[in-house]
């Protein structure tokens, strides 16, 4: 079965994205699905993507099975997250892949420490820890990583 096709998301798309995120944000067990968290994942859709956000989906026949959200100016990978239906097929090893194509000398992330699946993914991806801080925007305290290209020799 082919893999679906990461591509940059469509403006029609953004509310059907926010619900792609919110629900794989509910799956960390993490937070709980309500009308108000999708309004406010739909808007910062839009408040980030004004303020550079690059957003790409994985598109499956049409079905948005991934979201990721870069920064590429500021080498942020900024929201990686994978519908649940999706999860546990490769498809957040081949958005990273694709991130790297984008960003191929280093890049940033951060986490939220409670999602250890998460993390320890990253981890096991090569980046490397390197700081924790609380989010004052919602109190989540975030692990914060770095992955640098391995020089040859």
């Amino acid at each position: 079965m082919p893999q679906p096709v990461i591509r940059p998301a469509r403006p029609d798309e953004y509310d059907e994205v926010g619900r792609v995120w919110m629900e794989s944000w509910v799956s960390t067990g993490l937070g709980e699905a309500s009308d108000f968290l999708l309004a406010n994942l739909r808007a910062r859709i839009r408040h980030e993507i004004n303020d550079g956000w690059s957003l790409f989906v994985a598109d499956d026949h049409g079905t948005i099975a991934a979201m990721l959200a870069l920064h590429v100016p500021r080498l942020y990978l900024d929201m990686l997250f994978v519908a649940p239906a999706y999860q546990g097929k490769s498809l957040g090893r081949k958005l990273l892949a694709f991130t790297r194509a984008k960003m191929p000398e280093e890049m940033y992330l951060r986490c939220v420490r409670e999602n250890e699946k998460a993390w320890r993914w990253y981890e096991r991806e090569g980046f490397v820890f390197e700081k924790e801080e609380i989010e004052p925007s919602n109190g989540f305290m975030m692990k914060y990583y770095r992955w640098k290209r391995q020089s040859a020799g």
